[in-house]
């Protein structure tokens, strides 16, 4: 066996224990939650209440909206110049 083929082995068996690792934390979880009974059956409505029985907070729609007081006009701006072309394509 060469030294790459034992690496990837390596990894698999330490990528297989995260798994299991991550897979025991979440019955840890689901049995605090009263999803699933200490023998191991499992309550399907049970497993979607523990996943997805909490709403998330509510925004109040005041908090998604920006406001952001108007200006006043300004009459210089919006004025027709009879000279601007020279201004803007020859200075």
């Amino acid at each position: 066996m060469t030294d790459r083929t034992q690496a990837r082995q390596t990894s698999a068996r330490a990528a297989d224990a995260e798994e299991a690792a991550e897979a025991t934390e979440m019955v840890v979880a689901m049995v605090a939650a009263d999803a699933v009974d200490v023998t191991g059956t499992t309550d399907a409505a049970g497993l979607r209440r523990a996943r997805f029985g909490v709403l998330p907070e509510r925004i109040r729609p005041q908090d998604t909206v920006e406001t952001s007081p108007a200006t006043l006009p300004d009459p210089a701006r919006d004025r027709y110049h009879a000279d601007e072309w020279l201004v803007r394509y020859c200075g």
